[in-house]
């Protein structure tokens, strides 16, 4: 089959964005609706606290974000098909033995004042907080935007917002999914047919399809066709394919890329977009359900945010090609900040003026702006990562922007875990309102980094020749 699609007049790297969206779609989509199962094994498993999950959420992040550099290499050493494969197999067997938690008939807990340890949260630490956190690293946007970046150039922008738009559609259809599964059967249950996705649909795909650069198939970046020595710009002098233009920043060793402002500009940003996302993947539901939202609304909530995550991407990725990537991106975050004004605004207001605000305008208000907005971020970051610094070392500098995206979720998601206990003893109304209110805050400093990306200066996309040496500094 994969055969007589390269015999035919059409782009492989389609596939390979094919392939992409769907390895997205299974596993972040799984990853990104955990919050649905927080109460269900709360209840099961008689956890005496909200921080101790936090905690386990906590862990998974910042594994996950410790990974992503090494798994960024690993990337750029052995290729895309080899790591993606290799992470799938182990997510898929991780996600299976999520299923098996318990208590294992041990009484015992630790008090460790902010949160107790219990035999389930420490197997819970164990398989989701550091087994499937750091497969899921090698099945992510770190490896699968490393990968279309070297398959497009002028498309980069569509290519990367289309396969990023699965874990979009992943959310959509997998979390209420889970949510009914749940509900009707039970969460272990869920947790069976997640990994049984994983293992018997997207692993077999990514096996035949994945090739990890346009040469491997006789195929060009784009499908375009390459320029010969006798072509001319028009100019008299001899046309460059744009793929093969130097990066003004791009340098011989991934280090380097310290030394320039873009790098610690567009990383600060994503740091602040994991801050504002992980904590709503896994406190989100919770926090519905707080408000007298059944489950079964509030999944569907959840699942609307990340039906209008795609198609926010996708819009992005067609602007993203056409207009300045920074300013879209520091738009985007401007946008996700007023959705969170939405919504801890009913709480604040309600405090403060004893006004009643109805729980679904925060609900499906912030869910409408944020779905348009939460994941356009990760394409627009790639995208100008690999302008900026070109494709010789992007699955290492992905996975250190990456790292401070998971770094950021990580003290969120815990931070909101830990503030919700206290201020639910403390008998103070806006358990959740607050954690959510400190998040929404950054937003206005990830707007002002995107928006000073100089990157008209730094941008191959604005180079009109190939570079007589890298640049190490800005």
């Amino acid at each position: 089959m994969v055969e007589k699609l390269r015999r035919k007049p059409f782009f492989y790297g389609w596939l390979i964005v094919a392939v992409g969206f769907f390895s997205l779609f299974v596993s972040m989509g799984a990853r990104n609706g955990f919050g649905v199962f927080i109460k269900p094994m709360e209840e099961t498993l008689l956890w005496p606290d909200r921080a101790g999950i936090s905690f386990v959420i906590a862990i998974g992040t910042l594994t996950n974000a410790l990974t992503q550099p090494f798994i960024g290499n690993l990337y750029d050493k052995y290729g895309a098909r080899a790591v993606i494969s290799l992470s799938l197999l182990t997510l898929g067997g991780a996600t299976l033995l999520l299923s098996l938690t318990s208590n294992f008939g041990m009484t015992w807990s630790v008090d460790l004042r902010l949160f107790t340890l219990t035999p389930s949260l420490l197997y819970l630490t164990l398989i989701y907080g550091v087994v499937t956190s750091s497969a899921s690293g090698g099945v992510s946007l770190v490896t699968v935007h490393s990968l279309l970046s070297k398959w497009f150039y002028r498309r980069r922008g569509l290519a990367l917002s289309l396969s990023t738009a699965g874990a979009s559609a992943g959310g959509l259809i997998l979390t209420p999914f889970a949510a009914y599964l749940i509900i009707g059967a039970h969460w272990r249950v869920a947790w069976v047919a997640l990994g049984l996705f994983v293992l018997l649909l997207a692993l077999p795909l990514a096996l035949l399809i994945i090739k990890d650069s346009p040469e491997s198939v006789g195929e060009t970046p784009d499908g375009e066709k390459a320029p010969s020595p006798s072509d001319g710009d028009g100019n008299g002098g001899r046309r460059v394919a744009p793929a093969l233009l130097r990066a003004p920043l791009e340098t011989s060793n991934w280090r380097d890329s310290f030394k320039s402002a873009p790098f610690w500009q567009l990383s600060g940003a994503y740091w602040v977009c994991g801050v504002t996302t992980i904590i709503i993947s896994a406190h989100y539901v919770p926090f519905a359900t707080d408000l007298g939202i059944s489950p079964g609304v509030a999944a569907l909530a959840f699942g609307f945010m990340q039906g209008l995550n795609a198609v926010g991407v996708i819009i992005v990725g067609v602007l993203s090609d056409r207009f300045s990537r920074k300013n879209l991106l520091g738009t985007i975050y401007f946008i996700r900040f007023l959705a969170y004004a939405i919504l801890v605004a009913p709480g604040f207001v309600g405090l403060l003026w004893g006004v009643s605000v109805p729980p679904a305008i925060a609900i499906w208000g912030f869910a409408t702006l944020a779905g348009l907005s939460w994941i356009a971020t990760p394409p627009l970051t790639s995208s100008l990562t690999a302008d900026i610094y070109g494709i010789r070392n992007i699955g290492t500098l992905n996975g250190l922007t990456t790292m401070a995206h998971q770094i950021g979720g990580a003290l969120s998601v815990f931070m909101a875990g830990v503030l919700y206990d206290l201020t639910q003893s403390a008998g103070i109304p806006l358990s959740y309102e607050i954690p959510f209110a400190i998040a929404g805050l950054t937003l206005l400093g990830a707007t002002f980094a995107s928006f000073s990306v100089n990157e008209r200066k730094f941008s191959i996309r604005y180079r009109q020749q190939p570079a007589a040496a890298p640049a190490e500094a800005a």
